[in-house]
């Protein structure tokens, strides 16, 4: 049995990439939820954009997961 290094590193650089993006988007989302909440509690508005933004944000997070799950089950 050989291993192949080159996509192994490949792999796992991938994984890491998309992993680090999957939380940043995330945490986009929960930054989107408190402004809404800020602007909720000074008055200022409705915030519906927060909660459209919050919205996309996890909804892309779930279709990564999603996805991620599909690859994994095709095999």
């Amino acid at each position: 049995m050989t291993i192949k290094w080159a996509a192994l590193a490949e792999t796992a650089g991938v994984s890491l990439l998309v992993t680090v993006a999957v939380v940043a988007v995330f945490a986009l989302g929960n930054l989107a939820l408190s402004r809404r909440e800020a602007i909720l509690a000074a008055g200022t508005g409705r915030g519906t954009a927060a909660l459209a933004a919050a919205g996309v944000c996890f909804a892309a997070c779930a279709a990564v997961v999603l996805y991620g799950i599909s690859l994994i089950a095709a095999k």
